[in-house]
């Protein structure tokens, strides 16, 4: 999500950074380019122009002209103008009312309102740990019922059972009371959607929300549909009392244009972003960690709570308690080193949120694949034990044979092996130098970096 935008902003800004001195003409000449960068990344006009001026006024105002240090000013500006736009902070869900608190979903056919009831249900279940059911009342379409069924099953939260011909009205109110019994927490409600904003839809979904008086109503819109996505939640607003946006698809999106416009045009704030199809990938929406992430400066707090949420400590302290005593670091390590990462989003999800990378080139940036991680967990996964805990036995047949069940070539396992030996080796200092041994390495390996097109010299924060 905003690689173009991003890399736009990021290289505009930089050059502003190192100036001792800003002048009209020049802020005038880089707002003009982050104008241009703001309609290519499909953001509303009414939007750009609105944030165009406010950075205008402050930029050519105390806050830049005057400062010591006027480049990181003008950038500390955007970036307050940003965030500003897209609501300023984080806004969580509202469940302070008697149980059970309803959500009510709204959205069009294709959004993922589905998919999103689920990951909510998850990151309420998981993060908040509430008791949750979800029930569907789109009875147009019997294979949602059944997908609400599946995902339920999957992310562990209770099913309220519907079916089609049944009155949507009548099927919220039965699992309202079913949620009642049950002491549930929160009922998530699914509803019908349809492919474009029409007077039948709307008139049911009001209906609905007069009768089940949600505490939240959400509006779920694809991302990807850039401007359109934030006209069509504003004639939703318009039609029902939203509580909140859900921007869903965002790993599709390049441009970014719906998330720096919704709250905007709908005067509703974004409340989370979902990425992918996988019922993990629903993140609340922090607009401060975004705005920091479309300048470049990365997102090292959401980094910190996903590896936090994410890695499984028992894990790591287990090798952490085996390498301070000595013993070897073997392949099996390595692969629940490289199923950690995977759990995270890959090292493409890493990399979105370290600070510089969008200044990489893009050779450098096409390097990191995720399918290379899942190449390396098959190629471990297709030897035997004591190969695994004796890497040193794998000889030129084995290696054959490896590869062959791997679906891979020779080469790819001799890649493998020469990446295991490194880690190993860093691993063994590790233990002999009590971390010492380890951070020389480290610092050593970080100055070699520095002629890897940009990755020694990150924009100063």
């Amino acid at each position: 999500m905003f690689e173009s935008l991003s890399q736009r902003l990021s290289s505009t800004v930089n050059r502003l950074r190192g100036r001792g001195r800003l002048t009209e003409e020049n802020i005038r000449e880089a707002l003009r380019e982050v104008r241009i960068a703001l309609l290519e990344a499909d953001v509303a006009l009414p939007v750009v122009q609105a944030l165009i001026q406010r950075v205008k006024v402050r930029a050519v105002g105390q806050d830049v002209m005057k400062s010591l240090s006027p480049g990181q000013a003008l950038v500390k500006v955007v970036s307050d103008e940003l965030t500003a736009v897209m609501g300023t902070a984080n806004s969580e869900l509202n469940l302070a009312a008697t149980p059970p608190a309803v959500v009510l979903m709204a959205g069009l056919q294709g959004a993922g309102k589905t998919t999103t009831v689920a990951k909510l249900a998850r990151l309420l279940t998981e993060r908040k740990k509430k008791k949750v059911m979800v029930v569907s009342c789109d009875v147009y379409r019997p294979a949602a019922i059944e997908q609400l069924r599946t995902l339920a099953e999957q992310v562990g939260v209770k099913f309220f059972p519907s079916a089609a011909g049944q009155d949507p009205v009548q099927i919220a109110k039965d699992a309202i009371a079913a949620a009642r019994r049950e002491v549930v927490d929160v009922l998530l409600v699914d509803t019908a959607g349809r492919l474009h904003v029409d007077e039948a839809m709307m008139a049911e979904i009001k209906a609905l929300h007069a009768a089940i008086t949600p505490v939240e109503t959400l509006f779920v819109v694809d991302s990807m549909t850039g401007q359109d996505a934030a006209v069509t939640a504003k004639a939703f607003a318009d039609a029902l009392p939203l509580t909140g946006v859900v921007l869903t698809k965002t790993d599709g999106d390049a441009r970014g244009g719906a998330a720096l416009s919704v709250r905007y045009i709908t005067g509703r704030p974004i409340k989370f972003l979902g990425a992918g199809e996988k019922t993990d990938a629903l993140e609340p929406f922090h607009p401060d960690r975004l705005a920091q992430r479309i300048l470049g400066m990365g997102d090292v707090l959401s980094l910190v709570e996903e590896v936090e949420r994410k890695v499984d400590h028992e894990k790591a302290q287990k090798l952490a308690q085996k390498v301070m005593k000595g013993k070897r670091f073997d392949l099996s390590d390595m692969r629940d080193q490289l199923e950690q990462m995977n759990n995270m989003g890959g090292l493409a999800g890493l990399m979105d949120k370290l600070p510089g990378v969008s200044g990489l080139p893009d050779s450098v940036k096409s390097k990191v694949n995720d399918g290379e991680i899942k190449r390396m967990v098959a190629i471990i996964g297709s030897m035997t034990p004591k190969e695994r805990r004796h890497p040193d036995t794998l000889n030129g047949s084995r290696r054959a044979r490896v590869a062959k069940g791997s679906g891979t070539q020779p080469a790819d396992v001799n890649r493998l092996l020469k990446q295991y030996m490194q880690m190993e080796k860093m691993m063994s200092k590790l233990s002999r130098g009590g971390g010492k041994g380890l951070l020389r390495q480290m610092s050593g390996a970080l100055k070699g970096m520095g002629g890897m097109g940009g990755m020694g010299g990150l924009p100063p924060r």
